[in-house]
């Protein structure tokens, strides 16, 4: 008896607690500051353009997308008193053409917004990144997915830490090839091909490595991504396009608390989410946060091109079949099959056409284009 009194008052206790718990939601989840984003850094390596995002950050609950900073004006400004201004060649996106750097330099970044508003970064001297030694890949049967890996070292010990990125192409097919179209009430020959497209996608997570606790300068395997077979991305043909950065201490130290901070945060021991700054402050009032860190860093990149015809084609519902004119017999019928002259055509008979719904048919609708990437 003593038993069941105990397991009742404990049952009891519990119903109590839970019917205690209320929602919160911390001021910084509903706050509506609209502090700026930085994005980029200073590409030194001379081959390719040094490109910066602006953004502002929104409330979380928001459901409007993401607030572009446009306007702005943007400058690097090494110590030396040399300073290289960025066009906005995007709706936020502002960017400087290759040129050849000083090495052993410092760089800082200045933005003033259309606002007024004036922002500037610490000066930084500028990371040389190893060349990359290998990306090669695995199919992990468990996973049921391709897992990609990075190999690179740097024989003077002089990195050990890394960042990369990268950036996804594959080819897909509708399932059925459209070669006719309707054109002012008339069917005629479609003049392009939208049965083959090309996807891409850049890489979202903060991919870090360090070597600091190791013997030698060494990162082998290193996974940097994995693409599930179901995809599809690996049926015909897929590219991945790795970029390398040496960092910094400070700027791996950042890059680590924003990983925790924003992507290990899904179970009871992560780490609680903070406010991660960078190096990156408001001239004239420092309440005024800015986010990011500008860093200067030479580039090295490398490219795996696969085709291990992984995952299945895709399937569709069957195409329909309809008369190029309507008889008399047929007007009803006709009638009701009018609107599907609007979808797209893929065959055709002597005396009919085969009709299939533009999802089926159009590879656009997919996300992709038409345009063949140059490196294809």
């Amino acid at each position: 008896m003593r038993y069941w009194l105990l397991k009742i008052s404990f049952f009891a206790l519990l119903l109590t607690v839970d019917g205690c718990i209320e929602p919160f939601s911390p001021p910084e989840v509903n706050s509506d500051g609209n502090y700026l984003v930085i994005d980029g850094f200073l590409n030194v390596s001379g081959a390719d353009s040094t490109r910066i995002e602006l953004r502002r950050t929104q409330n979380i609950n928001a459901n409007t997308g993401p607030i572009i900073e446009t306007g702005a004006q943007l400058a690097v400004e090494e110590e030396n008193g040399e300073t290289l201004n960025l066009a906005e060649t995007g709706k936020g996106v502002y960017t400087f053409p290759p040129r050849q750097f000083n090495r052993a330099g410092k760089y800082r970044l200045r933005v003033k917004t259309q606002s007024g508003e004036e922002y500037l970064s610490e000066y930084v001297g500028v990371s040389i990144t190893p060349a990359i030694d290998s990306v090669t890949y695995k199919v992990d049967p468990v996973l049921n997915a391709a897992v990609f890996y990075v190999n690179t070292h740097d024989s003077q010990n002089r990195t050990q830490f890394y960042r990369w990125k990268f950036d996804e192409t594959w080819e897909y097919e509708a399932t059925y090839y459209s070669a006719l179209m309707v054109r002012n009430d008339s069917v005629v020959l479609r003049p392009d091909n939208i049965n083959r497209c090309w996807g891409k996608q850049r890489s979202a997570s903060i991919l870090l490595g360090s070597t600091v606790k190791l013997s030698s300068d060494v990162i082998k395997d290193l996974p940097i991504n994995r693409v599930p077979i179901p995809t599809n991305k690996l049926f015909i043909k897929y590219s991945i396009l790795v970029k390398q950065y040496g960092l910094s201490r400070e700027a791996f130290e950042y890059w680590t608390d924003l990983a925790k901070t924003t992507q290990f945060t899904g179970s009871l021991f992560d780490v609680l989410p903070s406010q991660v700054t960078g190096n990156i402050r408001n001239v004239a009032d420092p309440r005024l946060l800015a986010f990011g860190y500008f860093s200067a860093a030479t580039e090295e990149t490398t490219r795996l091109t696969i085709s291990p015809r992984l995952g299945l084609f895709p399937r569709c519902t069957e195409p329909d079949t309809i008369p190029i004119r309507c008889s008399t017999r047929d007007a009803v019928e006709c009638a009701a099959n009018t609107p599907k002259l609007l979808l797209t055509y893929w065959g055709a008979r002597a005396d009919s056409l085969l009709v299939a719904a533009h999802s089926c048919t159009d590879c656009r609708l997919q996300g992709g284009t038409t345009e063949r990437p140059s490196y294809w």
